[in-house]
């Protein structure tokens, strides 16, 4: 580490051991009230007697845009419960009752003027149940960990609320069962409590417990509700029958029994929640399926890396961040590192059969869930739990050989498990964690053993803070260990995480005799968050050369050692034409594990609101000269030339009925290496409060000099062939949300996707490491290189002897698809809904390389369409 950046790092850190405690806002108290006898109706009126009793609680002060201002409505609210329920009403005065915003959507997704509860039932200070609803009868609901940090809000419990209107403004009256809390077996009871508005006109957020914008942490400093007594944590038992019909529309194959044309199917599932206990819940769901979900982006990867894919299941979503155990925090590819991926639960077979003369065959797409449950909690001792087991099912490609029927395995019956404690100290300020992981798999085919038969990893992480949370220091340590047969070691250790096999690297070694491999990694840092406008962070991070996560983690990074520093400078007082102003500044440095610096850069940043409501955002980002292990595919580093990115988004003022959004990027490399550059304007328009309509087109271009094409041998040496690269995609991204009703939606998604990349001026490597950017390639001539238009090859003779010394598939590509969803929705009671799908996907692939919007859409639509009809019934039975 050179001393500029150990020096960066001391002026970062020397005020954690300088600074002065900050003054904490008066903690405010509720005392609620038991109902003696009846409840009230929950229909948003407030017109039940008891509501009389208890005392309205105000005084909301405002955060944004003026934070410790008086808000410019007031908000009150009441909280009364027995033995089953808390009941809550809000009431939301407004001096215009014509001008609240009522916008429909789905649940989770509140627009508009809202209200929200937030209710630590732990009494942790690190975790928070919290419940809202918009003027229109919106539901949200999110499940708060790590004191605010992490927020998941896929957590659904099942609650009742109800919203109505007056000419003093709008009320929100709630039913939230106990049981849909966790709290501890003790008589006299203490939580923590806020309660929030979101005065839309204004976009004025104001809660009832101040906290200040520059805190640090959310749940631990709520204000108390006291008052609750004699109440016993009631036993949630949920189960949640389906049934499913669903219809496949596609074009014949004349010949294939495979491809018939239709296919139909009848399945059914049972999801379920059991409270064991106060503290733990039990989700499970037998034989599950999610043809509901939104379908994945389009994309084209030239990587030598696995596209990472955001989950959308509901099972799988729904308290995943209990499980999750990232390497790194922050934004980016390096972040994303993490020991449970759960797409790998359900995903792709890892093998595939192909079809030739006179057989057919059909691969399954994606591997059966069998079964699968997770156990959630917090006891009161401060043990946060998460477990996950899984098991899926053997896969078999079908296989019709003129007319015999037969089966090749394509994926092993596999267990995947995973388990993270963490146990909180001093009120939360402090905690330690484990994490573990474990894939084992039935290998029972020799077809099969590319896999490994057993992978495990486990974790590590420490984490507190000071000064009223404002300082912390934090680590986390991996580690992983495989075991398989030697081709399976074989193909993980020449994988593009680590390509072992690499020439030039002394540090690691190629062994094909291995039989199990051993990786660590880990992140450590301490910083400032909040108490003034200065945050800042600084750590390293590391994985090793043999750290492999891939078999239930994600994992795109390995052999590397990153130290890096982060600081942001927020203003949150409007001032001038700014609401509020956010500047990031960033540094990073890398080696790789022999002490080899592989990366340098750093951007900056900067993100405002203006007083218009516009956002404005832009920044810089400068990549120094790297040295690319994986950019020759398993040959030796290349040494890639740098560059500048420049970029910047706005977005007009959200309240509007129509808003736009614009956004833009643009890299040139160093040595006119590269160049790309990439467009987003689009537009939200909402006609009524019930209809939201999106249109996204983007667009990119990227040139490229140096991509990768194929590795040759010629004379017992490796050709590394590279062309340049031109390509163009264009994507346009349409949604329709129409809420009926709170409960009834349609929503639709579709996505044409077109990329054109065209490949010329091709070379091999012949000095990766030169000093001079044009001595690391040998451009062909036009006498060593000729292109066979009826093979699609291009063929070589390097020593120009009229023989062709080696040949390669022409790049070229044009990459056309579309992909659309069409969800009609209804949750006709709490936790029981209908769905009914239409699901449609074209996509085509052919190798002209030139792009041709116009023509390339034409090709797509002319593409036989794949439909998928399905209607999914599911009914909540609460015991």
């Amino acid at each position: 580490m050179n001393k500029k950046v150990a020096l960066v790092i001391l002026l970062l850190l020397l005020p954690l051991f300088l600074a002065a405690a900050r003054p904490t806002p008066t903690k405010r108290i509720y005392t609620a009230q038991r109902i003696i006898p009846e409840p009230p109706v929950i229909d948003g009126v407030l017109n039940d007697l008891i509501w009389e009793q208890p005392e309205w609680s105000g005084d909301f002060i405002q955060r944004q845009p003026y934070e410790g201002k008086d808000p410019s409505q007031d908000t009150v609210f009441k909280i009364l419960y027995d033995d089953k329920n808390l009941y809550v009403a809000i009431r939301a005065y407004d001096s215009e009752p014509d001008r609240i915003e009522r916008r429909l959507s789905r649940r989770d997704t509140l627009d508009g003027d809202w209200v929200e509860i937030n209710i630590d039932s732990y009494f942790d200070k690190r975790t928070a149940f919290c419940f809202g609803v918009n003027a229109a009868g919106v539901k949200k609901d999110m499940l708060m960990s790590n004191d605010g940090q992490i927020q998941d809000i896929n957590w659904d419990p099942i609650w009742h609320v109800k919203t109505s209107s007056d000419n003093k403004g709008w009320i929100a009256e709630m039913s939230i069962p106990l049981s849909q809390l966790r709290f501890s077996n003790t008589e006299d009871k203490t939580w923590g409590l806020q309660v929030m508005r979101n005065f839309f006109r204004r976009q004025e957020l104001s809660n009832w417990q101040h906290i200040p914008r520059d805190a640090p942490g959310w749940v631990h400093q709520f204000g108390e509700l006291h008052g609750i007594n004699s109440i016993k944590p009631p036993r949630q038992i949920e189960l949640v029958p389906y049934a499913l019909g669903k219809h496949q529309a596609f074009p014949a194959e004349e010949g294939n029994p495979f491809v018939t044309g239709s296919l139909t199917d009848f399945m059914g599932g049972l999801d379920g929640k059991l409270g064991l206990t106060s503290d733990l819940t039990m989700n499970f769901t037998l034989n599950p399926d999610f043809g509901q979900v939104e379908a994945d982006p389009s994309v084209v990867n030239l990587t030598a890396y696995e596209t990472y894919y955001e989950e959308k299941r509901p099972f799988f979503i729904e308290g995943r961040n209990l499980l999750s155990f990232p390497i790194m925090i922050g934004d980016g590819e390096a972040s994303s590192d993490n020991l449970f991926y759960t797409r790998r639960i359900g995903a792709q077979p890892h093998r595939v059969v192909y079809n030739q003369e006179n057989r057919f065959v059909h691969n399954p797409d994606f591997t059966s869930i069998l079964g699968a449950f997770k156990l959630t909690g917090k006891t009161r001792s401060g043990v946060s739990i998460g477990v996950v087991d899984s098991l899926t099912s053997a896969e078999f490609a079908q296989i019709s050989n003129f007319g015999d029927r037969s089966r090749e395995p394509v994926e092993p019956l596999t267990n995947f498990f995973g388990l993270r404690l963490q146990k909180d100290y001093n009120q939360g300020k402090t905690y330690i964690g484990t994490m573990a992981t474990a894939t084992n798999r039935n290998l029972k085919d020799p077809t099969l053993n590319f896999l490994h038969d057993a992978a495990y990893s486990g974790g590590l992480d420490f984490s507190h803070s000071w000064k009223d949370r404002t300082y912390f220091v934090e680590a986390k340590l991996v580690f992983s260990h495989v075991r398989g047969s030697q081709e399976a070691l074989l193909l993980t250790q020449k994988s593009p995480l680590r390509y072992f096999q690499r020439p030039d690297a002394t540090h690691i070694t190629l062994d094909p005799n291995r039989t199990s491999m051993t990786g660590h990694g880990g992140t450590a840092y301490a910083g400032k968050f909040g108490n003034g406008h200065l945050s800042y962070m600084a750590g390293v991070t590391w994985r090793s050369p043999g750290l492999e996560l891939n078999d239930m983690g994600y994992q795109r990074l390995a052999d590397n050692i990153m130290q890096w520093t982060w600081a942001a400078y927020r203003i949150w007082e409007p001032f001038f034409i700014f609401r509020d102003v956010n500047i990031n500044f960033n540094q990073w440095r890398g080696w790789d594990f022999s002490g080899g610096n592989i990366f340098d850069g750093g951007n900056t940043s900067f993100n405002s609101q203006l007083k218009n409501y516009w956002r404005l955002g832009f920044g810089l980002n400068r990549q120094f000269e790297s040295l690319s292990p994986s950019a020759l595919r398993g040959g030796p580093s290349l040494r890639s030339p740098g560059g500048w990115n420049l970029f910047y988004s706005t977005s007009t003022d959200t309240r509007k009925k129509l808003r736009f959004i614009l956004s833009s990027s643009q890299f040139w490399g160093d040595q006119d290496n590269s160049r790309s550059q990439s467009l987003s304007f689009g537009f939200t328009f909402q006609p009524s409060n019930a209809l939201n309509i999106t249109v996204l087109p983007t667009y990119a271009l990227n040139t490229r000099k140096l991509q990768y094409v194929t590795t040759r041998d010629f004379n017992g040496n490796d050709r590394y062939i590279m062309g340049r690269i031109d390509q163009k995609t264009l994507a346009l991204t349409l949604r329709l949300n129409y809420s009926i009703t709170p409960d009834l939606s349609i929503q639709f998604y579709g996505q044409p996707f077109v990329s054109a990349g065209n490949y010329n001026d091709f070379k091999h490597i012949i000095q990766p490491r030169a000093d001079v950017y044009t001595d690391r390639y040998l451009l062909y001539s036009a006498e060593q290189l000729s292109y066979d238009a009826d093979s699609n090859f291009y063929q070589v003779d390097e020593n120009q002897n009229g023989e062709t010394d080696y040949s390669f598939w022409n790049p070229n590509f044009n990459f056309l698809e579309f992909r659309s969803n069409l969800v009609i929705r209804w949750e006709y009671r709490p936790g029981s809904a209908v769905f009914i799908v239409w699901s449609q996907g074209r996509t085509g692939y052919d190798y002209r390389g030139d792009f041709s919007y116009q023509s390339d859409m034409q090709r797509l639509l002319d593409h036989p369409a794949h439909n998928v009809f399905l209607v999914k019934f599911s009914y909540c039975f609460q015991l």
